[in-house]
């Protein structure tokens, strides 16, 4: 599941990236690639299968297999665009995940979204196909905030109010 925040939820948003983005295709895969004004700069992504693709089991394998083969590219790309994959073949063209990872890896090669500093990540880039994938939709972990009263090792006392009111046992 691609995560909440890197989704392209609205249906609006969805149109406007279908009309107006630049499309880049191959095999069962096309991209439609819009650049969006995020702030902070972020990617957002949906996959669409039409009922051309073939029955709901098949239409949603192949979202299935093009969403895990974005989930290894997500790092590697540009930031600040909002993408479209909308999957034209069927489940025989696109069977398994390094041919999706193929898919993508030339799509994102034509419309030149990967990110040139990724290519220098000491980690290797992005995953070729059929190498497992090794990243994750998650944020980064957020930093611990400093308390002021986290370092003395008690729990700090509760307000007045709350000690104040009678337990539920109590109230007779």
């Amino acid at each position: 599941m691609i995560a909440r925040h890197t989704r392209l939820r609205e249906e609006a948003d969805v149109r406007r990236v279908r009309s107006r983005g630049k499309a880049s295709a191959h095999g069962a895969l096309v991209a439609r690639v819009l650049p969006n004004h995020t702030d902070p700069p972020q990617n957002r992504y949906t996959v669409i299968a039409g009922k051309k693709s073939g029955k709901a089991v098949q239409r949603n394998r192949l979202k299935r297999l093009t969403r895990e083969a974005l989930r290894g590219y997500h790092p590697y790309l540009r930031k600040g665009y909002d993408i479209a994959f909308i999957c034209r073949g069927t489940l025989e063209e696109m069977p398994d995940l390094p041919t999706a990872q193929e898919c993508l890896r030339r799509i994102f090669a034509k419309a030149d979204l990967i990110d040139p500093a990724a290519r220098l990540n000491p980690e290797g880039g992005p995953p070729m196909p059929g190498e497992p994938v090794r990243t994750s939709w998650t944020r980064p972990p957020a930093r611990p905030v400093d308390r002021p009263d986290a370092g003395d090792g008690e729990s700090p006392a509760p307000p007045e109010s709350v000690a104040a009111r009678p337990s539920s046992n109590e109230q007779g």
